[in-house]
């Protein structure tokens, strides 16, 4: 029950930091988060501990459990661009993870090819070609957990463990947009194809072919997501200077 407890209080006043309803300066007192949640002190005080190692709140002696800004957030967290994906923030996050996989996916292939072991380009081509079955039969289910496979195999072969360490952040992407309804019911055959000629390419050796099929997988996501984020603000961090 205290685990649950901990989790409903951190869901809500993650969600509620997110969306704005709980707004950047805003200060509560853990006496009033006890009475509102319905909880212990002690689940108010782990569920503000997990906020800030987020860098959602700070707590300040004699004042309170301060909001922070969106430029504190760690953005890489899962559970902040669930949270995100959730908000009238989502298009600017899906933007940001496309982005990011734009840059770093069609590396990672053709880093892959070149380094992956056997056991995993033969993994990702027998997940290539399940995926692409799941597509014609209109199993989003199966797609998904497929495809979030293929891109964490992927991830992982190119043998580079930041890289690797990406696969939650893709994971939450291709799940947020099953969950907002931004799949289409049949994907897309050129997309599904690409998924295979890239395994092929990786379980092959050939690394500019693989770099291609991912850079192809990659602009046809952003060709039918990029409506999401018009006109929605992008985010500036300020320059820490010395």
């Amino acid at each position: 029950m205290s685990t649950s407890l901990h989790h409903r209080a951190i869901e809500n006043l993650g969600t509620r930091i997110i969306t704005g309803e709980l707004p950047t300066g805003h200060i509560m007192l853990a006496e009033h988060l006890e009475e509102e949640l319905q909880v212990s002190r002690s689940v108010v005080r782990e569920a503000v501990r997990v906020l800030q190692s987020l860098g959602l709140v700070e707590t300040t002696k004699r004042v309170g459990i301060r909001v922070l800004p969106p430029s504190r957030w760690n953005p890489f967290d899962a559970q902040v661009i669930r949270w995100r994906l959730s908000s009238d923030a989502r298009g600017a996050q899906l933007r940001s993870l496309i982005e990011l996989r734009s840059a770093v996916e069609p590396a990672a292939a053709e880093l892959a090819a070149n380094n992956a072991p056997a056991q995993l380009r033969r993994e990702l081509v027998d997940i290539a070609h399940a995926l692409r079955d799941a597509g014609h039969s209109g199993d989003a289910q199966k797609f998904l957990e497929l495809d979030i496979a293929f891109h964490s195999v992927l991830l992982s072969g190119s043998g580079n463990e930041m890289f690797a360490n990406l696969m939650g952040q893709v994971a939450e992407t291709l799940t947020g947009r099953t969950v907002h309804g931004l799949m289409p019911d049949h994907p897309h055959e050129g997309a599904l194809q690409w998924h295979v000629d890239l395994a092929e390419a990786v379980a092959a050796g050939r690394a500019a072919t693989a770099r291609a099929a991912s850079e192809q997988i990659m602009r046809r996501t952003t060709s039918r997501l990029s409506g999401t984020w018009t006109d929605q603000p992008r985010v500036f961090l300020p320059v820490r200077r010395s």
